[in-house]
């Protein structure tokens, strides 16, 4: 009996959970109030804290409460391998930064072009590397709140060293060619070409491109 007493004893004193029983969005408001750079320790807690660190919902709640933070991604070439990774500037809790890699995601083409839309980074053309130079005619999306890639449709032109910017929604595409693809960020569909070999001046291999007052200019 006294054995049964001490086990029972024993149960009741175990501190209550960490996690309060809490309505669904209760959790999801105090979360959208936490700096990022605590949310690597928060998936830690249980699967359902990773799941929704990571989820759409709460992005949207940050965004509705003011409380979105910039991030900054780099593509670094790892002159080993020739190859070309996406790495985050991370914020810790201390006040220090560090580039992490972002294992998740695949390698990234070299001289592409990238364009940050909201939350989503878009990538097209470019070269997959200096001894083996191949034009791909694959775009993806980053989803830069889960760090997960989307495939888009394939592009309409062969693109190699391209630039690209955003003007109104859609993402002007151009690169070592005279034509320009047009991808629309509401639709997710490239549109009919609007510029062609006859409006653009030549063959060009761009550097750079920067808009101003809804035009396009390139370097």
């Amino acid at each position: 009996m006294s054995s049964k007493t001490r086990s029972t004893k024993e149960e009741s004193s175990e501190p209550p959970s960490l996690i309060p029983s809490l309505p669904e969005d209760i959790i999801v408001d105090i979360l959208a109030r936490v700096g990022r750079c605590y949310y690597p320790k928060l998936s830690l807690v249980s699967k359902h804290f990773r799941s929704l660190v990571t989820s759409h919902e709460l992005y949207a709640r940050r965004s509705l409460l003011g409380c979105t933070e910039h991030s900054l991604y780099v593509v670094l070439c790892n002159k080993e391998n020739d190859n070309h990774y996406c790495y985050v500037l991370y914020r810790k809790a201390n006040g220090n930064h560090s580039l992490v890699l972002i294992p998740s995601l695949p390698k990234m083409p070299r001289r592409g072009g990238f364009v940050a839309v909201g939350s989503r980074i878009y990538v097209f053309g470019g070269l997959n590397s200096y001894h083996h130079i191949k034009i791909p005619t694959k775009a993806i999306s980053i989803d830069c709140r889960s760090q997960t890639v989307h495939l888009l449709p394939s592009m309409n032109v062969t693109m190699s060293v391209s630039v690209a910017d955003i003007i109104d929604g859609k993402i002007y595409v151009t690169g070592y060619c005279s034509n320009m693809a047009v991808f629309n960020t509401e639709t997710q569909m490239w549109e009919p070409k609007k510029t062609t070999a006859e409006t653009m001046s030549g063959y060009m291999w761009p550097y750079d491109c920067v808009v101003m007052a809804g035009k396009m200019y390139m370097v």
